[in-house]
């Protein structure tokens, strides 16, 4: 199916200069034109001069309201730079307009589209995220010093120091030696490789199922399909503060604070559910009960015995060994049944989860509950084939009250109690037209499990499994410095008094 941009996004192209842009997704237009000169650049140091035009912006951006605004804050900063130093403006697409929206996510269904649609008339397309900052002539000047007429694949380098799940394993005997792009420093594709990839997808298009994480698989389809082709770091492409020194050089920046949208959501206000099983009660509960338990007000234990001494609720659902969408589907009745009335947010994990409600309440902050919200970490499944997404469980799943309506007044149900609870839910939420939200502070896997460098611009909200870790000391390390921050200054406080 050919791609195409929904009308809402012609109508923002037509906005170029509607208001000041935030501070939020600053550089400013005018630091960026003084930059030029900070940056060291001269003509005679390139061998062509780069027009801002010649550049396509592609935002990763999301339908949800929140993640919308904050896209459409980037574009407007974009082309509020690019109106001060060109008369030509680049195109800035925003990815959750183009079509199919399932998988545009995913990059490869747009490839041939940017090819198509830009390849005569453009030299490189870059990729952001939302919380990316920009300065455009440092950009442009980054982008001058590689022939525009060469394949290149560009952005900041991150590897695995050891071999992982959610990389299934890829370059076991030394993982350190494969490099994929940190998206959130932002990416970029010259245009030749682009025509490139283009004439491969059509050809040879991804063969796994799953899409896990992106920013490893689209680098392994480059290496694998175009001859070895090897992402090259570019050093100005950062994901330091945008605020820091370290960022002054930089052409991109990262804001990674947690966003704030007024007061965070009350703890009385969101109920968590965890689901256990019997054979876990002595081991995975207790780690529960001394790490994040204490943070939430209102909270039960799913199981398939009754333990009063956690105590826990028994769902009559058998226990199986995998899936549990049965027992997924029980919490959610339940939910429906005894507390949507009187809570905005339901929280599910499993027993092996490490979560920091108080960083979730703020960032449910930005989030309205009477809209269908469905919020974690987003996997895709056959989305080269017409397929869904969905949030992958371990990592905590979060439903707005409304969602939860939604879902139940559905006909929507597991095909068995051992149906892989997350990707059911992701099928019946494509269904009723909801889409997920995704939050990379949301994590399927253990900190091991992922590059250093990319979680040292994160604060993260959750982890999964205990295995091979101390899941307390990694709760400590990760997610409970603000718990530990809180006691210290009540400490502190008192001491004082």
């Amino acid at each position: 199916m050919p791609l195409r941009i929904c009308p809402a996004a012609l109508f923002l192209s037509c906005c170029l200069l509607h208001n000041l842009i935030s501070n939020a997704v600053a550089f400013n237009a005018d630091d960026a034109i003084k930059s030029d000169q900070d940056f060291g650049h001269t003509e005679a140091q390139n061998h062509y001069t780069l027009d801002v035009g010649e550049i396509v912006f592609v935002i990763q951006s999301q339908s949800n309201s929140f993640h919308k605004k904050r896209a459409e804050d980037l574009k407007e900063n974009i082309l509020k730079q690019a109106a001060v130093i060109s008369k030509k403006l680049p195109k800035v697409l925003l990815i959750d307009e183009l079509e199919p929206s399932e998988s545009a996510w995913t990059i490869f269904p747009a490839i041939p589209y940017f090819s198509d649609t830009y390849g005569r008339n453009s030299s490189w397309i870059f990729f952001c995220e939302e919380e990316t900052t920009i300065s455009l002539p440092k950009l442009l000047m980054t982008l001058q010093k590689f022939e525009k007429s060469k394949n290149w694949f560009l952005g900041r380098a991150l590897h695995d120091e050891e071999s992982t799940i959610i990389h299934h394993y890829a370059f076991t005997e030394n993982p350190s030696v494969f490099k994929y792009p940190d998206f959130a420093a932002g990416w970029a594709l010259s245009m030749p490789l682009v025509r490139r990839l283009s004439d491969v997808l059509l050809r040879d298009p991804p063969s796994s199922d799953f899409t896990i994480d992106l920013k490893h698989e689209i680098a392994l389809y480059i290496w694998k399909k175009l001859d070895g082709q090897e992402l090259t770091h570019v050093k100005q492409f950062c994901s330091e503060d945008p605020t820091s020194s370290k960022a002054a050089e930089c052409a991109t920046a990262f804001n990674s604070a947690l966003p704030v949208c007024g007061s965070p959501v009350q703890k009385e206000d969101m109920f968590v559910a965890i689901k256990t099983c019997r054979k876990f009660h002595k081991d995975r509960v207790p780690v529960v009960k001394k790490t994040w338990e204490k943070q939430a007000t209102h909270y039960e234990y799913y199981s398939d015995y009754a333990d009063n001494t956690i105590p826990t609720a028994d769902l009559r659902i058998p226990n199986v060994e995998r899936g549990h969408c049965g027992k997924t589907f029980a919490i959610l009745e339940r939910f429906m049944e005894l507390y949507v009335g009187r809570m905005s947010w339901l929280i599910i994990v499993d027993d092996d989860t490490l979560i920091s409600l108080p960083r979730l309440q703020k960032l449910l902050g930005c989030y309205n509950p009477h809209q269908a919200v469905f919020l974690g970490e987003r996997y895709g499944y056959g989305l080269q084939a017409g397929g869904y997404n969905y949030i992958t469980g371990g990592g905590g799943m979060v439903f707005s009250r409304e969602a939860v309506r939604r879902l139940m007044n559905s006909k929507c149900r597991c095909y068995s109690n051992d149906a892989p609870d997350d990707m059911v839910l992701g099928m019946c939420f494509s269904s009723l037209g909801i889409t997920i939200t995704h939050s990379p502070l949301f994590h399927q896997a253990r900190p091991t499990d992922y590059a250093k460098d990319y979680l040292a611009h994160q604060i993260p909200i959750s982890f999964h499994k205990h295995w091979n870790i101390d899941p307390i000391k990694v709760y400590y390390k990760w997610l409970g410095q603000d718990e530990e921050k809180q006691q210290h200054g009540q400490k502190n406080l008192k001491q004082e008094l």
